[in-house]
Formats: structure tokens, sequence, C-alpha cells
């Protein structure tokens, strides 16, 4: 059985039958090679055939690890009940079958590598699905976000309008202020022309869109470069929110923020 959840790196779980723990580092490699990233948890169940030669054996030091326990409980609780032969007999490791022939590991190794391979294949299938539907997501939620760009970058020309009959109102205050310098002047022309536009975060923004369809169309794994654009997306949509002081585009951002933020959850399950 092999099942696999999100995980910043490849971390492989392997439990096997006491006896064949020796393929242990065969079986880590072979999901190394299989699995790039992931937390993997590969299960090995071990059914033995009807009419196998086997020899039942008896452990007399599991058994006398479950007494002693048994005895320390006894005395904890203050109880003179006993362990029973038929209780104890039924705990793991007291009684267990053993093969008549040794077994041959290396063809073990061979049929669980053969089975390992083939659980790797439909685990990795199961994952493209998963992936495929993940990334249309994904897209359409950038293509949300490219909207709400758009309609910004329409009220531009009316916003700097407004900014522009600010901006004159404003040096035209100063102006009629005494003892204000041309460099004064300047200067404050110049910050007002700075914190009112925002057409390189629109640009920037816009190819930062450009770049993540581009990733999630891309072969090999993604999810970094993809978790590291949210954050520069991010930035650009802060910035563009701060410098623009509009009720309709106050309202763009928020879009932008909301769906970016699912694509930042999903984006954490991206290999």
């Amino acid at each position: 059985e092999l099942s696999s959840v999100n995980h910043r790196y490849l971390d492989s779980g392997v439990r096997l039958p006491n006896e064949w723990s020796a393929l242990d580092p065969a079986l880590r490699e072979a999901l190394k090679d299989g699995i790039s990233r992931g937390k993997i948890n590969l299960t090995v169940s071990r059914k033995r055939q009807p009419g196998a030669a086997q020899n039942l054996r008896f452990s007399p030091e599991v058994a006398g690890e479950y007494i002693k326990a048994a005895q320390e409980l006894r005395g904890m609780l203050g109880t003179e009940s006993e362990l029973s032969l038929s209780t104890l007999a039924q705990f793991n490791g007291v009684f267990y079958y053993e093969d008549a022939a040794p077994e041959d590991l290396e063809a073990i190794k061979a049929a669980l590598l053969s089975a390992l391979e083939e659980a790797i294949a439909n685990l990795n299938e199961m994952r493209a699905t998963e992936g495929a539907a993940l990334g249309a997501d994904l897209k359409h939620r950038v293509g949300l976000i490219r909207e709400a760009v758009e309609v910004v970058k329409g009220r531009l020309p009316e916003l700097n309008a407004l900014y522009e009959e600010k901006l004159r109102t404003r040096i035209r205050d100063l102006g009629e202020e005494p003892n204000v310098t041309e460099d004064r002047l300047a200067l404050e022309v110049a910050i007002m022309a700075e914190r009112g536009d925002v057409t390189e975060e629109i640009v920037r923004l816009t190819s930062h869109l450009d770049h993540a369809e581009e990733l999630l169309a891309a072969d090999g794994p993604v999810g970094r470069k993809l978790n590291f654009l949210t954050q520069e997306i991010q930035r650009e949509i802060n910035t563009l929110g701060s410098k623009v002081r509009d009720t309709d585009v106050a309202r763009q951002v928020l879009e932008m923020k909301s769906e970016l933020e699912k694509i930042r959850e999903q984006v954490q399950n991206i290999e």
C-alpha cells in the first residue's frame, strides 16, 4: 500500500514484516527514483499461502516482557488479577510461524520491487490526474486576477485626470504660500507624482500573471517557483491598493487578494 501527502521534500516511511527488514534500503531507493517530493508511506503486508511448510515457534523473551509488564500494571492497580495463558497466547509475537526452509531474500526483493514499481506508477497516475484538475483551477483563478487588473487599467485614464487636477490644486496652493522655494515645490510635485503613478505596478503584475500561466503549462516540478511568484504578485497588489484611493479600484484589489490567497493555499499541494 502506497500513499502520499504534501511535504516540502521527499520523506519516505517504510513498514515491512520483521523478517524482510533487510530490504528496507532497496525499497527506499526505489521510492526515491520514482517520486521526487512528498511524504510517502509504504506498507508491505505479508499473507502466507495455504499449505506452505511452516513451523510454529514460541518466543519466551517476548512472553516474559508481557508477563513483566502485566505484573507492574497489577501493582499499580492494586489488584490480584493474573494474566491468563489464553490471553498471553494471543499477544503479538508470543507465538509465530517460521518457514520450514530459509527464504530467498533476493527473490522476495525482486517481487517486492516489481510490485512497488507498479504501485508507484499507479500513484503517479493518480497524482497527475489530481494535478491536472488543480492546474485548471489555478489557471482559472489567475484569469480572474487578470480580469480585475484589466478593470483597474480601464479606470486609470479617469483616475489620472482626477489626480492631475488634485496635483494642480496642490501646486497652486503651495505657490500661494509664503517662503515656498522652487526646490520645495519641485519636491512636492515629485512626491505626489510618485504616489499616484501605478503604471509600473500594473506592468509588473501583468508580467507575473503571464509567468504564472507559463509555469502552469510547463513540464516538471514548479511548486516552489509558483510559491515564490505568488509572493511577488502579493507585493504588487498591496502597492497598487496603497497608491490608488478609489472605491472601484479598492473593490478590485480585494478581489485580487481573495483569489491570490486561494492560489497560495493550493500551490502548497503542487510538486
